[in-house]
C-alpha cells in the first residue's frame, strides 16, 4: 500500500536553470545536488513537502504539451486563494507568461516549457 507520493522527476536540458525556476517560483528549497563523474551537474533535488521534486539533466528534448497530454502533462502547487495576486506577480516578475487560467487556476511554463500551475482549488474532505 501507498504512503504518498515520494518524488516526482522532471528531465531537464539546463538543471540549474529550472531548478533555479522551481526554487524561486514556488519557494522550494533545495536538498542536495549530484554530479557526474567529470563534475557536471546531473541533478537538482527540491523539496515538494511532503515529497521531492527531482530536476534531473537530460539531452533530450521535450515536445511542448498543449492542454491535456499523454503521461504526466502538468505540475500544479497548491496556493491559499489569497496568494493568487501575488504569485501571478512573481512569475511575470520571473519573465513567466500566465497563459491561461480558469477561477481557481494560474497555468504558465517553466523554462524549458513544461506546463506547471498554481491551484487554489477546494479539495473535498475526507471521505466526502
Amino acid at each position: 500500500m501507498s504512503h504518498g507520493m515520494h518524488h516526482i522527476a522532471l528531465g531537464a536540458r539546463e538543471v540549474e536553470e529550472v531548478a533555479r525556476f522551481y526554487a524561486g517560483a514556488f519557494g522550494l528549497r533545495e536538498l542536495t545536488r549530484h554530479h557526474y563523474a567529470d563534475g557536471a551537474l546531473r541533478s537538482v533535488w527540491l523539496e515538494l513537502n511532503p515529497g521531492v521534486l527531482m530536476v534531473e539533466h537530460t539531452r533530450e528534448e521535450r515536445a511542448r504539451v498543449e492542454g491535456v497530454g499523454a503521461g504526466p502533462f502538468l505540475l500544479a502547487f497548491a496556493i491559499a486563494a489569497e496568494e493568487r495576486a501575488l504569485m501571478r506577480g512573481r512569475l511575470e516578475a520571473m519573465g513567466c507568461q500566465v497563459e491561461d487560467e480558469s477561477a481557481y487556476t494560474l497555468y504558465a511554463r517553466d523554462p524549458e516549457g513544461n506546463r506547471v500551475a498554481v491551484s487554489h482549488y477546494p479539495h473535498p474532505a475526507p471521505g466526502g
